[in-house]
């Protein structure tokens, strides 16, 4: 098989078949520009030195990160089968049902969060999906869904009211659990040898499961966005599940020492190993050529992404010049601190909107 047919191919399973620079963001072409001061950061090479940048490399490669980091990560067990979930409230909106579910995350163990369905009589299949995961916040899914706090940071029943599916799951650090390192421990006894961001990773699959699953959502616009704790989550959901078709890390970090990577929910302190092999930018390659914007605020308390962060979106680049198509990753650098602005929400949801469209 040609190295055009297999490019052809990939293009086609990910969903960018027909995508043209007509089909991007308005301001795409801003969010890829160096900032003027990007620091110097050395990362590993994607590919081995000894290797040139051809398709066939890159998959190979690609194949390879993936096991890497999932190693890394330690095992977790198969996701249920079932996309059932039991209603325990219904709220309806303007413009919204809001459910408060609980369903089945790991093999009998039960979480909670909400479900936002713009009102009407949607087509089945017609609707774009998205799965909002929450900041640090002890309110944990009750703001992001808007039952709760101030409009700026009700995200998800925003993208709701904009005509999106919206799951909002709730972190397994405050489920059931009387602390952080509570809920820690509590994963450590089922998962000894499995990091806290893998069980990060597995409950936002189990989102994505239910939601994929909703009647009126397509299958095929499927996208997530997160803030701090959540954009960290959000970042290893899109590099991890192809399923994901566009999404928004805001503010989670890039890189290691930008936020508190090595606490104990995370990574923990094996990322300070001298030997660590690993660093973010190979994610952003994994998810090569679905659509991903890191949006960072720069300075102030909390900051955790800016200027800084390019280094690794610039060294994810040629992952996704192995496609064909123009490269739909970015860096907007907002310098409003760690907060998430009306006019940066606009952004994130023109970039779903966009990205998620048929």
């Amino acid at each position: 098989m040609s190295r055009m047919v297999v490019r052809q191919l990939l293009i086609a399973a990910c969903g960018w078949a027909s995508l043209s620079a007509e089909d991007d963001v308005a301001w795409l072409a801003t969010v890829q520009q160096p900032p003027a001061q990007a620091p110097a950061v050395v990362l590993p090479d994607l590919l081995p030195a000894n290797q040139s940048w051809t398709q066939e490399n890159w998959e190979t490669r690609r194949k390879q990160l993936r096991e890497q980091w999932l190693t890394v990560l330690g095992p977790m067990p198969a996701r249920p089968q079932t996309s059932t979930y039991e209603v325990l409230r219904t709220d309806t909106l303007p413009t919204v049902t809001r459910l408060l579910i609980e369903y089945e995350c790991e093999p009998g163990l039960k979480v909670q969060g909400y479900l936002l369905r713009p009102r009407g009589n949607p087509a089945p299949r017609s609707l774009p999906g998205v799965v909002a995961l929450h900041p640090t916040t002890d309110r944990t899914i009750e703001i992001i869904a808007g039952l709760e706090g101030s409009v700026e940071k009700q995200t998800g029943l925003q993208l709701a009211e904009r005509g999106f599916v919206v799951m909002c799951p709730r972190c397994f650090l405050w489920q059931d659990a009387a602390s952080l390192p509570a809920a820690v421990s509590q994963h450590r006894m089922r998962h000894p040898q499995t990091l806290g961001m893998h069980k990060m990773l597995f409950d936002a699959q189990r989102a994505v499961d239910l939601l994929e699953n909703v009647p009126e959502v397509d299958p095929q616009r499927l996208g997530a966005y997160g803030h701090s704790l959540g954009a960290k989550e959000t970042l290893y959901l899109a590099a991890f599940d192809d399923r994901i078709k566009a999404a928004v890390a805001s503010e989670g970090g890039v890189a290691f020492d930008s936020t508190n990577w090595d606490a104990s929910w995370y990574l923990g302190p094996i990322i300070h190993e001298p030997t660590f092999p690993h660093r973010h930018h190979e994610l952003m390659a994994l998810m090569a050529p679905r659509a991903f914007l890191v949006m960072g605020g720069e300075t102030g308390p909390g900051a955790a992404d800016g200027d800084r962060s390019w280094p690794y979106i610039a060294a994810a680049l040629p992952a996704y010049q192995m496609y064909g198509s123009r490269a739909r990753l970015g860096l907007l650098n907002h310098h409003e601190g760690h907060r998430l602005s009306p006019e940066s929400f606009d952004k994130l949801a023109d970039w779903l909107t966009v990205y998620l469209r048929k």
